[in-house]
């Protein structure tokens, strides 16, 4: 319990000229005498659905032991000082996502377990994301933020009886509606904080330059002189740490050429694209402080993505590298480009276990599925899918396991279960037939 003097809402916001930046949970927000659990200050549920393409070797990634005493293979093993909320899940397939097309059909059936029909028109299943989102996310500004690094992949991802609408997202808010994933920091960083109230006087701000911490700096002046010393620490951190995100995000469009007549550009990413992710994990870490949102998905490359990853000494694109034939050098690549994924990841489990959310951390108050819907790459299978859950789930889920349920246990299971312990009422999503209890 926090006793505090002053009672300052859980919605306060900085304000300046057409700008509103959300505070992070302080203790001025608890009433004095109270404790935080009978609070609007009490940490709240979140979810977070990560995602990254082409399966795993998944030799790289199970686990040798079951039950509370596993081992955490290479893929897995940044992962480690998180092992106590962290739960693998083995076992699991989806059948939904098994189509001649493969990698265009693969990603948007992730969270839902539905089959999509054959048709230029989108018409699959709603997400778990979005399920979770109507319930736990409907008080927040934004009720679902959709993430990616690439805008698409390669020639693969969309298909001439199935079109591009599962390919390119992991999200659908109805069975007709798949929601675009932001891959722009610029357009994403605007997205949570905003500027101006017209296009004009966005336009204006844009041009200026201006920092939107600039713009709210007499609120947040005036705000820390009635704050005690924790909360104004609390309040200055949060602020650079928005100030830091900024100027990276400002750096980007620095390199952005899109404005000028260029021929396309062959396959490839741009040079900071290691940054780029980090970019995109730490602003959903920032909207989860913020109270912006309690729900995220993120696709951390592109379905076929022809993304090299020359940063960690891989010259091979992405998707070209994961058809491996079993060559046990170009296997090793791939383990290792995987396992630079679940490095970045962790740096965002980091991140959420370092944030104050009521009388726990951002971490055990959230959710977070970390995995993909394809589990061989080089055959193209959807058996035995890399699956792992991290977070305390606001104290519902039960870390520390590795799970071996049945060959071909429905992935939906495991979705229905997250979304119980996220206190969503649902009875079925996808061919689920029951929750896990062990979870």
């Amino acid at each position: 319990m926090f006793i505090t003097k002053k009672h300052l809402s859980r919605r306060a916001v900085l304000r300046g000229l057409g700008v509103g930046v959300s505070l992070p949970l302080l203790d001025a927000m608890i009433p004095a005498h109270t404790a935080i659990a009978k609070t609007a200050a009490a940490g709240k549920p979140r979810m977070a659905f990560v995602y990254f393409p082409h399966g795993a070797v998944m030799d790289k990634w199970t686990p040798t032991k079951e039950g509370t005493t596993f081992d955490l293979p290479q893929i897995l093993a940044p992962l480690a000082p998180f092992q106590k909320q962290l739960v693998v899940v083995s076992g699991l397939e989806n059948k939904s996502a098994i189509a001649a097309p493969v990698h265009a059909v693969t990603p948007g059936t992730w969270l839902s377990c539905v089959p999509p029909r054959i048709s230029h028109d989108p018409y699959g299943g709603i997400t778990a994301d979005q399920i979770a989102a109507r319930y736990i996310s409907q008080d927040t500004p934004l009720p679902s933020l959709e993430v990616a690094t690439e805008e698409r992949g390669g020639e693969g991802s969309c298909d001439r009886n199935y079109g591009c609408s599962y390919g390119k997202t992991i999200s659908f808010r109805t069975e007709t509606t798949p929601l675009p994933m932001e891959y722009n920091p610029r357009k994403l960083f605007q997205q949570l904080f905003g500027q101006g109230d017209t296009a004009d006087e966005r336009a204006s701000l844009q041009q200026e330059n201006a920092s939107i911490l600039d713009l709210v700096s007499r609120d947040a002046a005036d705000l820390k002189r009635t704050l005690g010393a924790r909360d104004q620490a609390l309040v200055s951190d949060y602020l650079e740490t928005v100030r830091e995100i900024e100027r990276r995000v400002q750096q980007l469009s620095h390199r952005d050429m899109s404005k000028l007549n260029l021929p396309d550009a062959p396959s490839g990413i741009p040079s900071s694209f290691d940054q780029h992710i980090q970019l995109m994990f730490d602003m959903i870490a920032l909207a989860f402080q913020a109270n912006l949102t309690r729900v995220a998905t993120y696709m951390m490359a592109a379905e076929v993505s022809n993304q090299p990853y020359n940063f960690i000494g891989i010259s091979d694109a992405f998707h070209p590298l994961s058809h491996h034939a079993n060559n046990p050098q170009k296997m090793e690549r791939l383990a290792k480009l995987q396992t630079f994924h679940t490095q970045v990841f962790a740096k965002f489990v980091k991140k959420l276990s370092e944030q104050n959310d009521g009388e726990g951390s951002m971490l055990d108050n959230t959710t977070i599925l970390y995995g993909s819907n394809m589990s061989d790459s080089n055959l193209h299978n959807h058996f035995p899918l890399p699956t792992a859950v991290v977070g305390g789930g606001a104290g519902k889920i039960r870390g520390g396991q590795h799970l071996r349920y049945p060959d071909k246990t429905p992935l939906a299971n495991l979705l229905l279960t997250l979304l119980t312990k996220a206190g969503v009422p649902v009875q079925k999503i996808g061919d689920s037939t029951s929750v896990f209890a062990e979870i």
